[in-house]
């Protein structure tokens, strides 16, 4: 089930963007450009249709957001029980290839974290093929 339409961000990179969700999912992209199919659709249906999930594992007790100043740099502030973590989404401007940056810092304390990548392209019609290496 997707997020309100308030609860969402926008991350961009000035030839797509992003929106993430206050739950820290990514629930819709295009892919390289605003007039390509999503390769995560979420917004339109399921997590089965595509997104990227980055979160505490458990409820937080608060969540607070901001852009950084002068930016599309979106900074989600997670206040846990065990203590704090801050999440930076944002995409930088392309030379080559689009990027989807993701960056974790703990603030205090210690908060477990989970992420979850489900890719679909095509609006979520084309599962693909994907392996894990190490």
């Amino acid at each position: 089930m997707p997020s309100r339409i308030e609860d969402y961000g926008l991350i961009g990179d000035c030839q797509t963007a992003a929106l993430v969700a206050k739950n820290g999912s990514i629930d819709w992209l295009c892919f390289p450009r605003f007039d390509s199919p999503a390769c995560f659709a979420a917004l339109l249906g399921t997590e089965e249709h595509g997104r990227w999930e980055l979160c505490p594992i458990d409820e937080p007790k608060g969540v607070s957001r901001c852009y950084l100043p002068g930016t599309l740099i979106l900074e989600t502030e997670y206040q846990m029980a065990s203590g704090a973590v801050k999440v930076l989404d944002f995409m930088p401007i392309r030379r080559e290839d689009p990027d989807v940056v993701r960056i974790v810092s703990g603030v205090r304390g210690s908060v477990k974290m989970r992420t979850e990548l489900v890719l679909r392209f095509d609006y979520g019609s084309v599962i693909p093929w994907v392996r894990r290496r190490e």
